[in-house]
């Protein structure tokens, strides 16, 4: 029996959605996916992340802070909507009018039953082969931060910080992230 081979979509595919469909999607290896709007806790913890981050990155002018929804284009296939993604001040101009044309410096997301296997899975294969040089994966189910560096073939985790300790991170150095007041 033959199967059919199914057609990826591309970034211009992506792009025509209609801005007056309120959905969002991500767009993963030319697959279009439904992306639920995420839950209270999902998104209290990105508000708590999002101010520490800030203040920091702001405070010592190290580049710019952006968060969801917000396009990260990877390749003709592959567009992402982060949680979270750090871009230094050395790559600013990967910065568009429209989205980010690039693998931001640090990403982060926030895992959700709906969406956990695809963080771990198939987009954290996709920033590493892109270029994200720091990924950090919020577990709110178990009340973690789990730091991850880019190695040469795989990420590799930094440290994965429970409830009670201080994340730091290889790329802001210098941020210290009090776990617990992610999850209040």
């Amino acid at each position: 029996m033959v199967q059919s081979k199914k057609t990826k979509l591309t970034v211009r595919d992506y792009m025509s959605i209609p801005d007056s469909d309120d959905r969002r999607f991500e767009l993963i290896d030319g697959e279009l996916i439904l992306a639920p709007s995420p839950v209270t806790q999902h998104q209290r913890i990105s508000r708590n992340l999002v101010r520490v981050l800030d203040e920091f990155v702001v405070s010592r002018n190290l580049g710019e802070l952006f968060y969801a929804p917000m396009d990260v284009v990877l390749s003709e296939h592959d567009v992402f909507q982060p949680d979270i993604l750090f871009i230094s001040n050395s790559r600013l101009q990967i910065i568009g009018d429209r989205n980010i044309q690039g693998a931001p410096d640090l990403v982060i997301e926030v895992l959700s039953p709906s969406t956990e296997g695809r963080d771990r899975g198939i987009k954290l294969e996709q920033y590493l082969k892109y270029g994200v040089r720091e990924y950090w994966i919020i577990d709110p189910e178990n009340k973690t931060c789990e730091v991850l560096r880019a190695g040469d073939t795989t990420f590799e985790t930094h440290r994965v910080y429970p409830e009670g300790t201080v994340a730091t991170s290889p790329i802001l150095e210098g941020i210290l992230v009090e776990v617990e007041r992610l999850f209040e």
